[in-house]
């Protein structure tokens, strides 16, 4: 198989396009055009799991967490990154990483973590704003169930559970040729009127300039009139963290109990455990501190995250308990979330969940 009809299906599940600015997410070791045979499925790239894909014979390592993050100048032999780029470019290892994508995704990291702790009506936490666009096209009537369709499978006219969703108006365009030009239809050098229809759809912001080719491949002008409008609207599918409900009301401590369990943490940190029945939970797997507010905002009981900070803790006493169950622990359902959509969809290629735990963290 090759590498691209893996990193392709991963695009669609988790688009690039919808990576944070700092991250680094994608193909970070290899040629989209080579063949592989196996992969092994991560969290972290670390040496340990590099040994262990030379010694199952795995060709691809799809992590979570890329390996090369930080701005990369040189690759020092001493350092072990530097290390781990040297020895999987010698083994002939390519290395994909899904992570902030995967994160910004309804069904990604922080979805399996709400399903894993029981969590009912998952919404996004923080959905993204500014990542919408209107595009309208003006077309001649008997082209424009074409163009239409073509822009629709290319990914327009998507608004939460609602596909090729358009506003379609008509009227007339006017245009003069020159004598330099083909024109569709008209003359050159002479003013020419032609019912049109103008087409107008929502356009995700990463899929926007596929959109444009695709439309501008089925339309039959030379020189095709549209607009692109940015929108302030919330992209409500998109963003971070999750929160969702309890099927049953349940006490605090008895719920964090559970959260430990299910995560399999060695300790939870937490602020003081509301008094009230617990029904709304919000999470967000890895450093989402960010989201505090955010989740106390949307009404959340409790908010399970990792990287608090002490003063961190301090917010919202009483109203809302603020979790703190480990970076690796709430994102370690990664690895079966990757491997299940994976298989699902390529069941004949070979894929292994890494053995190596890569919580760099201890406890004395």
């Amino acid at each position: 198989m090759k590498i691209y009809e893996i990193t392709s299906y991963l695009e669609q599940l988790a688009p690039l396009g919808l990576q944070e600015s700092y991250d680094n997410a994608g193909l970070l070791i290899g040629s989209p055009g080579h063949t592989v045979k196996k992969a092994l499925i991560t969290l972290d790239v670390t040496p340990k799991v590099v040994e262990e894909a030379v010694a199952q014979k795995c060709d691809l390592i799809v992590a979570h967490h890329p390996l090369i993050f930080k701005e990369l100048k040189k690759i020092d032999y001493q350092t072990d990154t530097g290390k781990m780029i040297v020895r999987l470019i010698k083994e002939d290892i390519a290395v994909y990483a899904a992570h902030t994508n995967l994160d910004n995704v309804i069904g990604g990291v922080n979805g399996i973590l709400a399903e894993k702790l029981g969590l009912t009506h998952p919404n996004i936490l923080a959905p993204k704003s500014n990542t919408l666009f209107k595009l309208a096209v003006f077309c001649p009537v008997d082209h424009a169930g074409k163009v239409q369709q073509a822009m629709f499978d290319a990914g327009a006219g998507s608004i939460g559970n609602y596909d090729s969703c358009s506003f379609n108006s008509t009227g007339y365009g006017t245009f003069k040729a020159s004598d330099k030009a083909n024109p569709y239809v008209g003359e050159a050098g002479r003013l020419h009127k032609e019912e049109e229809i103008r087409i107008e759809t929502v356009v995700s912001e990463y899929l926007l300039s596929n959109i444009i080719s695709s439309m501008l491949a089925v339309h039959p002008y030379e020189e095709v009139a549209y607009d692109v409008f940015p929108l302030a609207n919330q992209q409500n599918n998109v963003g971070a963290g999750v929160i969702g409900e309890l099927e049953h009301e349940t006490d605090g401590n008895e719920f964090l109990r559970f959260v430990k369990k299910q995560l399999n943490a060695s300790h939870l940190r937490h602020t003081e455990v509301i008094r009230k029945p617990v029904r709304k939970v919000a999470v967000c797997g890895g450093s989402c501190s960010f989201l505090i507010h955010q989740a106390y905002r949307a009404g959340a009981d409790i908010f399970i995250t990792a990287d608090v900070k002490y003063h961190e803790f301090f917010d919202y006493k009483g109203e809302m308990t603020i979790v703190d169950a480990g970076h690796y622990e709430t994102e370690q359902f990664a690895k079966e979330l990757l491997y299940a959509k994976l298989k699902g969809k390529f069941p004949n290629f070979a894929l292994q969940i890494s053995n190596t735990i890569t919580n760099p963290i201890n406890f004395l």
